[in-house]
């Protein structure tokens, strides 16, 4: 029985945990086929290796087209007027649920004494119709939408129940937040088709590794507040507690500002997690980094991932 250890001492993300089990070994070639058969346009993915804080890490990056990019994006609030391409988005704001940061960064508004001067780069808000616009448009996806995708993807009945289980935890904690109804609540992030890439990844790549026990002993958090589409919120943000006190997920807030755990990140852990406590001795068997996108003072935006065997 093979049992994964997840220490996020720096957080949570779709993409750190993608890129932590790939460099564990999960099978790249059969993510790549996976993915392809995802009934989902204007995107595609990239694995590299990067440097986090010295380390060498797996990044995976999931790159949108032109047509979903320039949309997904409030380009005047990131870059300001001048940027190449951007639009005077003014009364639009980027989501806090995104797994793309690219060079860097969130602008958040922190509460517990310093604030971030970068930028974040989300693609995770909304996604562009081909089929039934021929004008750009804002279209937030369902849960029987995200269930339909995934019967319709070659994905392994393991492999199909982990990405459903991921998704409905995370549908719960979006449908408390806003007042309404599984049935009924509008995916901000996982209707966006970077988090369903992110979300269909991590379920392949446990699938591909044969996982049977996932620990989870705590998720590292910052504090502060992050601007996103509702406005300012606090860090947790709501979808993230919401998640946490469903699943009785532990959380240890760091005093760092940014928002290092994201609620796709949350929704994998409370997903995949079987303990919260690990063996008073095991033996590692292999370690894998996932780099996240984020560059936050003191965090390494990291994801550690052991195979480990109990001793």
């Amino acid at each position: 029985m093979k049992t994964l250890y997840l220490e996020c001492f720096s957080g949570i993300s779709g993409d750190m945990t993608v890129g932590a089990l790939l460099d564990l070994g999960a099978d790249e070639a059969l993510l790549r086929k996976t993915l392809a058969s995802l009934p989902v346009q204007g995107f595609e993915v990239k694995i590299s290796r990067v440097k986090k804080s010295g380390l060498d890490a797996c990044d995976f990056d999931v790159i949108l087209d032109s047509e979903h990019e320039n949309h997904d994006h409030d380009m005047a609030y990131l870059y300001g007027a001048s940027r190449e391409h951007s639009h005077n988005y003014e009364d639009e704001y980027h989501s806090h649920d995104n797994e793309r940061n690219h060079d860097g960064h969130e602008h958040s508004h922190n509460s517990c004494g310093h604030s971030n001067d970068g930028h974040e780069h989300s693609h995770s808000v909304h996604e562009h119709d081909h089929g039934d616009y021929s004008h750009h448009t804002h279209e937030h996806r369902g849960l029987a939408d995200i269930m339909h995708i995934l019967d319709h993807a070659q994905l392994t009945d393991r492999a199909a129940a982990i990405a459903k289980r991921i998704f409905t935890i995370l549908g719960e904690a979006e449908a408390k937040a806003h007042g309404t109804t599984l049935e009924k609540v509008h995916f901000h992030e996982v209707g966006a088709v970077d988090s369903i890439v992110d979300i269909v990844s991590a379920a392949v790549c446990l699938d591909s590794l044969d996982v049977q026990e996932v620990i989870v002993p705590v998720l590292y958090e910052g504090c502060g507040t992050v601007r996103c589409q509702h406005g300012v919120l606090p860090v947790p943000v709501p979808a993230v507690s919401n998640i946490a006190a469903a699943q009785h997920l532990k959380l240890h807030i760091t005093g760092l500002p940014g928002e290092f755990v994201t609620p796709t990140g949350a929704a994998i852990a409370a997903a995949v997690r079987t303990s919260d406590t690990l063996p008073e001795q095991f033996t590692i068997e292999r370690i894998g980094l996932g780099a996240g996108k984020r560059s936050y003072g003191g965090a390494s935006g990291l994801l550690r991932a052991m195979l480990i065997s109990k001793s």
